[in-house]
C-alpha cells in the first residue's frame, strides 16, 4: 500500500471513529464548577557562589611576605627554579615571622604563588584546562567556565578587584595595551592566540570583567570538524574546491558560533605559494603557511590619536600584493574596501561577520558599506556584493552548545534590485534526542551551482552526485 493510500485511509478510519451524535437538550448546571487554579509561575533561582573557604589573615601576610621577597631578592632569576625553591622560601619567610604560626594549606598556597608567577592567577588551571573553552571573570567571587557548550560557576575566585585587575596587566602589560579609567575596554590575546576581551569600573558596574575565548594549542582541521558533527564529508569537500578555486567565501553566523574556527579550516586549503595577508581585531588566525603577513588593528593612545582600524589596515593591504586577503572580522565601513579589493582581482579572500542567516548577512553589508560615510545607491552597493561575493557560509550554535554549518549558499547574482541567494547545502533538523541533543544532518539541495563551470576551468572537478542527497 503506497504511502498516500496508508494515509488516506487513516483519515477515514478516524472520520469513522467519531461517530455524529444527534443534538442533546442541555442540562442547566446547578453549581459552578471550582475555578481552575491559577498557574504559578516558575521561579528561577539565581546559581549560587559555590563557598571557598575565605583566607585568614595570617595565611594573606604570608602569601603578601613571599611575593614581595621573589620580586626583591630573586627578580633576576628563573621561574622555574623558583618554583623548586617554594617550599624553602616559605620556611624561612615563617621562621623570620614569630607571630606566623597556624598556617592550615601550605599546599593550597604554594599552588597560588605558582599559578600568579607562572600563569594568571586563580584562572590558570581553567586556562590548562582542555575541556575548558570559555572562561568568564564576572568581578572577584564569580567566575563561569564553558565545557561542551554548556556554562557553568566555579569555584575560583580572587581576593578583590585589585586582584582581577593584577592579571590584567599581566595579560596586557606584553602586547603594549592598557585598560584604566580613560580606556575602561580593551581586546587583547593570550601567547596561545586565546581571545582576550575586558571591561573594568567605572562601565563594569560588578568589578572587572575578562571573557578568555580558548584556542586549542593545535588548530583545528577539517577531519575535527567533521568528527565534531560541524559538517559532513561532502561539504568539506564542496568546501575545500570553493577556496582552491579561488572563490570569495564569507562566514557569517552569531557570537560564540564558531566562525573564526571555521576560518581558519577554511585558510588551511590556500596554496603554500600564495602570499596571505591577514587582519585582525586581535591575531587569532593560526595559518601554517610559509608566506603569511599577519597585520592587527591598534587603539589610540592615552591623547585619543594614533589608532589603525582594520579599514586602514584593508586599504594598506592592498598595496602589498597579495594573493589572498583574509579578514578576521568585518563590521563596519572597511566593508567597502574588502568588496572593491574582491572586485578587483583579489579572488580568494575570506572574511567573517556577524548575521543570523545569509540574507541577512547581505542586509547588514549594505549597512556597513554605508557606514563608510560614500552616498552611494542601494543598487550600486548591491551589485558590489552580487559581483564580489560568490559563497557564504552560516555557521549556527545550536540549543544544545553544539556548532553546526547550518547552511551553505551561493551568490547568483542580481535580479531585478534583489540580490539572488541559493542553499546549495542546507542543515535539516529531525528533532531532540533523549539527552538534549539535536538530531539532524547537513543534505545538499540538489541544486548544482553556477560556478560550477569556473571551479572545472582551474581544473577542479566535483561529482554531480556531491550535489544530491543520499537516501
Amino acid at each position: 500500500m503506497s504511502l498516500l493510500a496508508r494515509l488516506q485511509t487513516k483519515n477515514d478510519d478516524g472520520m469513522n471513529s467519531k461517530k455524529v451524535e444527534s443534538p442533546k437538550k442541555a442540562v442547566p448546571v446547578e453549581e459552578p464548577e471550582a475555578p481552575l487554579p491559577p498557574i504559578q509561575k516558575e521561579t528561577v533561582e539565581k546559581p549560587k557562589p559555590v563557598r571557598v573557604e575565605e583566607p585568614d589573615a595570617e595565611y594573606l601576610e604570608l602569601k603578601n611576605l613571599t611575593l614581595k621577597f621573589i620580586l626583591k631578592e630573586r627578580k633576576d632569576e628563573d621561574i622555574e627554579d623558583i618554583v623548586v625553591d617554594m617550599d624553602e622560601i616559605i620556611h624561612d619567610i615563617i621562621q623570620e615571622n614569630d607571630h606566623i604560626q597556624n598556617i592550615g594549606n601550605i599546599e593550597r598556597l604554594k599552588t597560588e604563588l605558582k599559578n600568579d608567577l607562572t600563569g594568571y592567577g586563580p584562572i590558570n588551571p581553567l586556562l590548562l584546562d582542555e575541556d575548558v573553552s570559555e572562561v568568564m571573570v564576572n568581578g572577584p567571587k564569580h567566575v563561569y567556565a564553558e565545557r561542551k557548550g554548556k556554562l557553568s560557576l566555579t569555584d575560583v575566585t580572587f581576593r578583590d578587584d585589585d586582584h582581577v585587575m593584577a592579571v590584567l596587566e599581566k595579560i596586557l602589560s606584553p602586547l603594549g595595551r592598557r585598560v584604566d579609567e580613560s580606556s575602561p575596554m580593551v581586546d587583547a590575546r593570550l601567547k596561545d592566540g586565546s581571545r582576550v576581551n575586558a571591561i573594568i569600573p567605572p562601565l563594569a558596574l560588578g568589578g572587572p570583567t575578562i571573557t578568555i575565548r580558548k584556542f586549542a594549542k593545535d588548530p583545528f582541521t577539517i577531519h575535527d570538524l567533521i568528527r565534531f558533527g560541524t559538517l559532513t564529508e561532502e561539504m568539506a569537500a564542496f568546501i575545500q574546491a570553493c577556496v582552491e578555486g579561488k572563490l570569495n567565501i564569507f562566514v557569517s553566523g552569531g557570537t560564540g558560533s564558531g566562525k573564526t574556527t571555521t576560518l581558519n579550516v577554511l585558510s588551511s586549503f590556500i596554496s603554500n605559494k600564495d602570499r596571505i595577508v591577514t587582519i585582525e581585531d586581535a591575531a587569532e588566525l593560526q595559518l601554517g603557511q610559509e608566506h603569511v603577513v599577519s597585520l592587527e588593528t591598534r587603539p589610540a593612545n592615552i591623547e585619543g590619536t594614533g589608532a589603525v582600524t582594520i579599514r586602514d589596515l584593508v586599504r594598506n593591504s592592498l598595496r602589498m600584493r597579495p594573493d589572498r586577503i583574509v579578514i578576521g572580522e568585518v563590521r563596519s565601513g572597511e566593508a567597502l574596501d574588502m568588496l572593491q579589493a574582491m572586485n578587483t582581482g583579489h579572488d580568494g579572500s575570506l572574511a567573517t561577520g556577524h548575521s543570523n542567516s545569509p540574507r541577512d548577512m547581505v542586509s547588514r553589508l549594505e549597512t556597513m558599506v554605508l557606514m563608510a560615510g560614500m552616498d552611494l545607491p542601494i543598487k550600486a552597493i548591491r551589485e558590489q556584493i552580487a559581483g564580489a561575493l560568490h559563497v557564504i557560509i552560516q555557521q549556527s550554535r545550536l540549543n544544545d552548545g553544539t556548532r553546526r554549518i547550518t547552511s551553505i549558499t551561493e551568490v547568483q547574482g542580481m535580479e531585478g534590485d534583489v540580490i539572488v541567494l541559493q542553499d546549495i547545502f542546507s542543515f535539516k533538523q529531525s528533532g531532540v534526542g533523549e539527552d538534549g541533543k539535536i538530531i539532524g544532518k547537513l543534505v545538499p539541495t540538489g541544486i548544482r551551482p553556477q560556478f560550477y563551470e569556473k571551479l572545472e576551468q582551474e581544473g577542479i572537478r566535483l561529482p554531480a552526485s556531491l550535489f544530491m542527497e543520499k537516501e
